[in-house]
């Protein structure tokens, strides 16, 4: 019996709250010359299936829904056959944007779920631990992401002009996955629907409905998988990780 499952069973609970994990993986990987960047090979193996590897271990995860691209849907199928993800899988149609394709696939996962997790299918490092310390804050705060502190210093520009330089101790940069209770992630992301908001994230779908976001430790590993670059350094931060432990 893992960490969680213990403090659960201390509280007198059989089980712990459900939660749904909805992998964003319907993107055009424009950025990786047209190639899917979710199928390259990262260290031998697909980079989505580390994604649902890290998933299918975590302690908290009930069920993974992934949305993806239409032509897509067979070889993402065939990913969680190759590498033995255990847990209730579905592998839906996402739509043209990734509200939409959140929106799409949280219709999609079981109807008693207490709580919805968002996580990019191009963060492949993640790992179970980081996923069950993100859900368990969810547990006590209805929505919760991990983050990072910012390292670089960062500037706001405006035309070409620097407008200002924000203090940088309070800057952080949100990884994922991210956790909501599940029917406040849903109002969210309709309400972002109605409204034809362009988000980047799905905190901010939250946050336009004034709900608070609290953060965890994230972590530096935790990378999304944007260019080449990003999977050479995917390759190397993984290689590392396998000669320490």
């Amino acid at each position: 019996m893992g960490l969680f499952s213990r403090l659960f069973h201390r509280r007198g609970q059989a089980e712990h709250p459900t939660c749904s994990v909805i992998v964003a993986a319907a993107g055009s990987s424009s950025r990786m010359g047209g190639e899917n960047k979710l199928l390259q090979p990262l260290e031998g193996v697909p980079v989505l299936a580390h994604t649902l590897m890290a998933l299918n271990a975590s302690e908290l995860v009930d069920e993974i829904v992934v949305a993806a691209r239409e032509e897509d849907l067979l070889a993402f199928g065939d990913l969680c056959k190759i590498y033995g993800v255990s847990k209730p899988v579905k592998i839906v149609r996402g739509g043209a944007s990734r509200l939409e394709s959140v929106y799409l696939a949280s219709l999609e996962c079981r109807a008693d779920t207490a709580f919805l997790a968002v996580h990019d299918g191009a963060r492949p490092l993640v790992t179970p631990e980081l996923i069950d310390r993100t859900i368990a804050l969810a547990h006590r705060t209805n929505a919760a992401a991990p983050a990072v502190p910012v390292k670089d210093t960062i500037k706001i520009v405006q035309d070409g002009r620097v407008t200002g330089t924000p203090d940088r101790d309070s800057l952080r940069a949100i990884q994922t996955p991210q956790v909501f209770d599940a029917a406040l992630l849903r109002a969210a992301l309709e309400s972002a629907r109605t409204t034809g908001e362009v988000l980047t994230d799905d905190c901010s779908a939250v946050e336009r409905l004034g709900k608070e976001i609290y953060l965890t430790d994230g972590s530096y590993e935790n990378i999304k998988i944007t260019t080449p670059e990003d999977l050479a350094l995917a390759a190397e931060l993984l290689h590392q990780r396998e000669v320490q432990s």
